[in-house]
């Protein structure tokens, strides 16, 4: 192991708990090990328990699933009065011991405005009648409960109702005794969520979110009262050496209703500010807590919790040192951590341990492998969220996101193993064949890979002189480095395995390869919309982002899903002057695409002023203008030094689709890195 890791690898203690390493699984929704949006009746998620379990045995110190609602979503049933729920985890917890790591369950009060209704939910929150009749099995009204009457964060028209002081009460008895359960099957710990986040917790301690007059609502000590009853219930049933961690977002980082703080921005605090949070930590240190697990922001600024690629790497850490001075309790961090980052701040006793989420969804392995110096062998996450989190929100929708995407969260994109392995899974082949993979980028290279694992016979042609197809493109930005070490790790996977790879050979539809099976992934070509002087004036934005065309200072594009939006972030941060001009109501207005991604793309163009025309179209391509209809119907001239489309793909397959030939990817579908990635899988698990 390299040295600059070792601090890591460091004993430490939570209260009178050792904890063998400074490494922390961060809580994941979707992880839960009592099941996600589970079905009436009993549940233990074997499929959580399976990937929680891999994750202790590859040297994670202390694992932390995904939040555990003290109330059923469905059903309504009180956690604790599922007996056999416990029977399950005192067995699990027998053999998880045997990894020598912790385990801390994480229960939730629940949501709040941050309930991400979707539209038939929002339905029931808006009409008390048919809430009344689903009630017994689906209780929105009670779900979206919040401190005080608010907006919800994802249906705009949907206003949540006050919590009751029973229900807090309620909610308090229910912390306690679940730990209580908790405890008597084996658990090391508990963590409560959350002053965090923007949760229903976290709604009664900011001002802009309680607005209460009772014994819950106004002062500091009020607001933050909620959180400090339920850890002193916790330690009255179950003794003061039992740990308790919290949850705690150092800093709101919101400006207003959805709308968040950039990295590095001033500006006017709405939520919690860095005083009150100095304050905040010593007042929950001394109601009881025995760790903060810290980052920043709230659903309103999404990005801090769940960030993107465009964040900072270990975006939160400086704010979370400086918590940590406040404190005599441990305190972790989370956000984009670095390893060899988190390393040095342990060291110097900023913060005691580092929490890493989806990186572990992306490989449970990754901390062994680093511990065996093979840290080039790691899978990287590329923070995309599009299967592990992408809880959707655009102008005009709730969540816009597929009742199977809300129902399978914590997938992986890059790895579909995750939260899968009935699904997806190495098997060896029953009759080695011949395979014939036609396009190098990172669907063919999956394909290729796990072709190699079940033992075929692989060759893969990429017509260029490089491997990664149109996911070049996509990773050019400099915030892209994490797509570019995929890239380099499928590259290193398929050279190890020992496939055949034959770069600048171009195949035809004439002269296909001599194989049993053939899978062509020959990608997507740009879209070209009938736009006067495009053809003249416009570069494609792949043209773009390979270089092949500079863009001038003055860039309009014409555009604005992901790539598009992409492009304007990094051209702005090159310091040129990019514009929007978007036919749809909303930028990136599509399913199943995270709001933490989304919502900091649209932040980020209305801070820093980035014009973005939204009901527009384009008329004419002018050479230094673009002519535009906007949503007003005015005529309005933009100037222009470059135009660049980004108007979508559609698919250049190779061939027709047979018995023995397979399309995979975007010359099937255009897709994305995840439906590439498990279209891979799903066409080499069949071969």
């Amino acid at each position: 192991m390299d040295k600059q890791y070792e601090a890591l690898f460091t004993p430490w203690k939570i209260r009178d708990l050792e904890i063998k390493n400074r490494i922390v699984l961060a809580p994941m929704g979707g992880t839960c090990i009592f099941g996600w949006m589970e079905p009436l009746g009993s549940h233990f998620d074997r499929e959580a328990a399976r990937l929680l379990l891999n994750i202790a045995r590859n040297n994670c110190g202390l694992v932390i699933p995904g939040i555990a609602p003290v109330r059923d979503m469905l059903g309504g049933k009180w956690l604790y009065q599922n007996k056999k729920k416990f029977r399950e985890l005192k067995e699990f917890m027998e053999e998880f011991h045997k990894t020598g790591a912790k385990f801390f369950v994480q229960m939730t009060a629940g949501f709040g405005r941050s309930m991400a209704l979707t539209a038939p939910l929002a339905l029931l929150a808006k009409n008390k009648a048919l809430n009344t009749i689903a009630s017994p099995i689906l209780d929105a009204e009670y779900l979206t409960a919040a401190p005080s009457a608010l907006p919800n964060r994802w249906a705009d028209d949907v206003t949540t109702r006050p919590v009751t002081r029973k229900e807090i009460h309620d909610i308090i008895y229910a912390f306690g005794e679940t730990a209580r359960l908790c405890m008597e099957a084996g658990v090391d710990g508990v963590e409560v969520h959350a002053v965090h986040e923007g949760y229903l917790l976290d709604q009664f301690t900011l001002k802009y979110s309680n607005k209460r007059t009772d014994e819950y609502g106004g002062t500091f000590e009020n607001r933050y009262r909620f959180a400090a009853e339920i850890v002193k219930e916790i330690k009255g049933r179950c003794g003061e050496n039992f740990p308790v961690s919290l949850r705690y977002s150092v800093r709101s980082m919101t400006k207003d209703f959805q709308y968040g703080a950039m990295p590095g921005e001033q500006f006017t605090e709405i939520g919690r500010d860095m005083a009150e949070s100095e304050q905040a930590a010593k007042f929950l240190q001394d109601a009881g807590y025995d760790m903060l697990n810290c980052d920043n922001g709230t659903y309103d600024a999404w990005y801090w919790a769940h960030p993107p690629q465009y964040m900072p790497l270990n975006c939160n850490l400086e704010d979370v040192e400086h918590i940590r001075k406040f404190v005599d309790i441990p305190v972790v961090c989370a956000g984009r951590m670095e390893p060899a980052v988190g390393a040095r701040a342990i060291e110097s006793g900023g913060i005691d341990a580092m929490a890493v989420g989806r990186q572990f969804l992306a490989d449970p392995r990754w901390v062994t492998r680093l511990m065996n110096g093979k840290e080039e062998d790691i899978r990287p996450c590329i923070c995309c969220h599009t299967a592990c989190f992408n809880l959707t929100k655009h102008n005009g929708t709730a969540n816009d996101q597929d009742l199977t995407e809300t129902a399978g969260m914590c997938r992986c994109a890059v790895n579909p193993v995750s939260m899968q392995s009935g699904k997806y899974k190495i098997v060896p082949a029953r009759k080695v064949r011949k395979v014939a993979v036609i396009g190098g980028g990172i669907g063919g290279m999956e394909a290729a890979r796990v072709l190699a694992q079940r033992g075929h016979e692989v060759d893969l042609y990429e017509k260029s002189n490089e491997l990664g197809g149109i996911f070049i493109a996509a990773a050019a930005p400099s915030f892209k480095e994490k797509d570019k070490q995929l890239i380099r790790w499928m590259e290193r996977q398929i050279r190890k395995a020992g496939i055949r790879i034959h770069l600048n050979t171009e195949v035809t539809p004439d002269d296909l390869p001599d194989a049993d099976e053939i899978i062509i992934a020959t990608g997507a070509a740009p879209n070209r919309i009938p736009i006067p002087g495009a053809s003249e004036y416009a570069m494609d934005a792949t043209d773009y982002l390979l270089e092949k065309q500079e863009a001038g200072d003055n860039v309009v594009i014409i555009g604005g899903g992901l790539t598009g939006c992409e492009i304007a972030l990094d051209l702005f941060r090159k310091g040129k002057h990019p514009v929007i001009v978007e036919m749809k109501d909303d930028l990136i207005a599509v399913k199943n695409m995270c709001l933490a991604n989304t919502s900091y793309l649209r932040d980020c163009f209305k801070t820093n002023k980035v014009p973005v025309y939204l009901n527009a179209s384009v008329k004419e391509i002018r050479d230094g203008s673009v002519l535009i209809l906007d949503e007003n119907k005015d005529i309005v001239t933009l100037p222009s030094d470059s135009v660049i489309m980004s108007v979508g793909y559609h698919p250049t397959p190779l061939a027709k689709e047979g018995k023995h030939i397979h399309l995979l990817g975007d010359c099937r579908k255009v897709g994305n890195v995840r439906s590439a990635i498990w279209g891979a899988w799903d066409i080499a698990m069949r071969i």
